[in-house]
């Protein structure tokens, strides 16, 4: 098999793999369960995910991205390679171009880091991209238009807000609060109100399944298992939506906050846009109940929650790499043509 053009969404909870011509082709959690012994990868992905927090002493389950950026240069390689040969599934004969994407807040050292990463996974070219224009072009914006569009992309470690016009960034800021300080807030939520210690991956079930930023018409329960801070011992306790919007509030709150600062900074043509066509919401943080209301709410403007949000950078890294090389080839071929005129001539 030649080399197979794909985008990547790097990001601190998932990786997610677009190959041109084929979609979406491989999406799981951006862990790895490392042998401290050996310092050997055993498992990346869903399988490692499922030893968090059940290892023993000598094996780890890490991720090696944090906030939106590489933590762990190593680990992130090796992880990287495991899911470029697993999306692939066979041995590639010529290696694939590939665009990944990163916040808009990076620096340059932390944009290189990923460069490289990508480059020693296996990479003949990469392509680097900011993450709210890739959700721009993967949520079915028409970037290139003189119209203002904001996007604001909640993933694990980073939340980008962005107003895009012409192709480019106006206005952009990368915030460090999305789906993992959800979590965070949770745990910490549990330890202060019940006394009870939970697990990374229960904070993100209650998240999941009763997590609330707008008060919902119909409040939820769910029953989650700890450990008793008190007795030591495990305790089960019913959990309210009400008290996730609690848990949750200062997150939701800084977000929103940023989308408000953005707002104030955008030129007032760009504002009008905004207003008229509303704020699209990409990225599985996009997806906490009632988010998309309170924004509406606080701002006056209507949010839009992008179809396949979770999915949208993968998909606007994976088309931008096949309007990079489709526009390096239609060049060339241009120049070529103009070599045989002057031949002709």
């Amino acid at each position: 098999m030649f080399g197979a053009d794909m985008g990547i969404d790097l990001g601190t909870a998932s990786i997610v793999v677009y190959i041109k011509g084929q979609g979406i082709v491989l999406q799981e959690p951006s862990v790895v369960a490392i042998d401290k012994n050996n310092s050997t990868i055993l498992a990346v992905g869903e399988d490692a995910r499922r030893m968090l927090g059940r290892t023993p002493g000598y094996i780890v389950a890490i991720r090696p991205l944090k906030e939106g950026v590489i933590s762990d240069y190593e680990v992130t390689e090796k992880m990287l390679k495991a899911f470029i040969q697993k999306a692939v599934g066979k041995p590639l004969l010529l290696k694939p171009r590939i665009a990944v994407c990163v916040p808009s807040g990076v620096t340059e050292v932390e944009r290189r880091a990923v460069e490289d990463a990508t480059r020693q996974a296996g990479a003949r070219k990469v392509l680097i991209i900011e993450e709210p224009i890739a959700a721009a072009i993967g949520a079915g914006i028409d970037i290139a238009r003189a119209k203002g569009s904001m996007v604001v992309d909640i993933g694990g470690g980073t939340t980008d807000v962005a107003v895009i016009s012409l192709g480019g960034t106006v206005v952009s800021t990368s915030l460090k609060v999305a789906g993992d300080n959800f979590d965070e807030a949770i745990v910490r939520y549990m330890r202060k109100k019940h006394n009870v210690l939970i697990g990374e991956r229960s904070a993100e079930d209650l998240k999941i399944n009763i997590g609330t930023a707008f008060e919902r018409t119909v409040p939820v329960s769910m029953d989650v298992r700890g450990r008793n801070l008190i007795s030591g011992l495990p305790k089960t306790i019913t959990v309210t939506s009400d008290e996730m919007q609690e848990a949750l509030s200062e997150s939701v709150d800084a977000i929103i906050e940023t989308v408000h600062s953005v707002l104030e900074k955008t030129p007032p043509e760009l504002a009008a846009d905004i207003a008229d066509r509303g704020i699209v919401m990409t990225g599985g943080g996009s997806l906490l109940y009632g988010l998309d209301k309170l924004i509406k709410q606080r701002t006056g403007i209507n949010a839009i929650i992008a179809e396949e949000a979770i999915s949208c950078v993968a998909i606007g890294t994976g088309k931008y790499i096949e309007y990079a090389t489709g526009s390096s080839s239609s060049q060339n071929s241009g120049k070529s043509r103009q070599k045989r005129r002057r031949s002709d001539d």
